[in-house]
């Protein structure tokens, strides 16, 4: 079975140096760079939200799973960290994920929740083969 999304937010800088307003459906985000890289630090730094979208798709799924199976979880907190090494053009990205699900599981329960946070829709789009291509408008 084919799933197919399309998605299409669009980004306009304009003033300040770095100040982005991003527009997504109804919902609008600013984004910026923090001072000591010549922005005005008035919003998250584009990777920032990168971690963002892994960490809240993540969380997303797990709650969604702990629901369908009625396990007793109070809170699900996702904490995402990245680390980025430049070394001319080449980078080197890792992401860690730690979760954590506060609820009486057991450990089997714990070690199933933590497969199913390993196969949210962002983690599984940045886990994949991934194109990017880019044209003048």
């Amino acid at each position: 079975m084919t799933k197919e999304t399309h998605l299409a937010v669009s980004a306009t800088l304009e003033g300040a140096p770095y100040e982005t307003h991003v527009a997504i459906r109804h919902h609008g985000l600013r984004l910026d760079e923090p001072v000591e890289q010549g922005g005005q630090d008035l919003g998250p730094k584009p990777h920032e939200l990168l971690c963002t979208s892994l960490a809240a798709c993540t969380a997303i799924t797990v709650r969604m799973y702990v629901d369908r199976k009625q396990l007793p979880v109070r809170k699900v907190t996702v904490t995402c960290t990245m680390d980025r090494k430049a070394d001319g053009g080449a980078v080197d990205t890792s992401f860690h994920l730690a979760v954590h699900v506060d609820g009486d599981l057991t450990d089997e329960q714990r070690q199933r929740v933590l497969q199913i946070a390993n196969m949210c829709p962002v983690h599984r789009t940045l886990t994949n083969p991934l194109r990017i291509t880019s044209a003048l408008a």
